[in-house]
């Protein structure tokens, strides 16, 4: 795996650094609604700043805007990292990136105007690091560029699951759509001693059988339709009624997937067993969360939909590492080069 340089190892007193951060965090109605990624890209702007930046510049997307949009202003996400920074007259964050249609597009005058703003470029930006745009990867090749302490981490820490892991290695993956998943799959059934499915996904693998080594359920919980208070009833995996729905793996599928997960000294968990915003349809991904916060293991949760089931569970605290890269994490796990780490040049 490329391990970029960092921060750590750069010069930055006196210099402007423009740093582009992941601060794609939700709204609700102008105010910051999760502060998490937020949090997650202080540790390296306080360490700019500490070692004497002259000037610290961050950029960021917000959401998928299609040109400038008031609903997706950086304004209210600027206010709270400026707040949780200690308003440092140093820091200036910059509208958000895809108001500009450039950005998508990886054009090289808008890298370049980003470039003319610093002297040392920073990319802490995981999350988006598997996207080719011009403040991910073009501006990357114009100014002498580092890795963040963020992007850093990740790295390390998904790079173990790739290639030191220890055994048993235990990978978890879930949600909806295989064909998102299939080369993750793949690339975890190499390296993991056993991988347990769940969700939407082990529906279809069980419809449309692929080459690939894993657990099934063995019951689920169907439901007459696609609704929260739906009937609902625990049935065979394989004996569905017609015209009913698989919406969580039922207690026996719960029971073993937590006894795999207790025997393991890696865990790697990737996309809900089942639909854990309805209460009805939660227990299967409650159960795999307890026994991943429980296990006596080195434990990785990745993927939007699993961080916030072990962050409404109140387990967050309990995982050694919780990705904020949902696609970055899959595509590395997959094997894939990440273009915004390709582009800093090696440690």
């Amino acid at each position: 795996m490329h391990l970029p340089r960092s921060v750590r190892d750069a010069d930055v007193a006196g210099k402007r650094v423009l740093v582009r951060a992941d601060l794609n965090v939700p709204l609700d109605e102008g105010r910051v609604a999760d502060d998490t990624r937020i949090r997650a890209a202080l540790p390296t702007l306080r360490l700019l700043l500490e070692r004497g930046a002259a000037e610290v510049v961050v950029c960021s997307h917000l959401g998928r805007p299609k040109g400038p949009d008031p609903a997706y202003a950086i304004q209210p996400v600027a206010e709270r990292l400026l707040e949780l920074l200690g308003a440092d007259d140093r820091v200036q964050v910059l509208e958000n990136t895809r108001f500009d249609p450039r950005e998508t597009a990886n054009d090289r005058g808008l890298a370049q105007e980003l470039a003319a703003r610093a002297d040392l470029y920073v990319n802490d930006a995981f999350g988006s690091a598997h996207r080719a745009h011009a403040s991910t990867e073009g501006v990357a090749h114009l100014l002498p560029a580092y890795a963040g302490l963020l992007l850093e981490r990740e790295l390390q820490e998904l790079g173990r699951l790739l290639e030191s892991p220890q055994r048993p290695f235990v990978a978890i993956v879930g949600g909806a759509k295989v064909e998102d998943k299939i080369g993750v799959l793949r690339s975890l059934a190499e390296r993991a001693d056993v991988v347990l499915v769940g969700g939407k996904m082990a529906e279809e693998i069980r419809a449309d059988p692929i080459d690939v080594a894993v657990e099934l359920p063995s019951d689920v919980v169907a439901a007459t339709a696609f609704e929260a208070d739906a009937e609902s009833q625990i049935v065979p995996s394989d004996s569905v009624p017609e015209g009913w729905l698989g919406l969580d793996i039922g207690p026996a599928t719960r029971a073993r997937y937590a006894e795999r997960i207790a025997t393991a000294k890696t865990v790697f968990w990737n996309g809900p067993m089942g639909v854990f915003e309805w209460p009805a349809f939660a227990q299967g991904t409650l159960t795999v969360a307890r026994a991943v916060a429980d296990a006596n293991a080195h434990t990785v949760v990745g993927g939007g939909d699993s961080v916030r089931a072990i962050e409404e569970a109140g387990l967050a605290d309990r995982i050694d590492w919780v990705s904020t890269g949902g696609g970055a994490s899959l595509e590395l796990l997959e094997g894939k080069e990440l273009p915004g780490v390709a582009a800093i040049p090696a440690a």
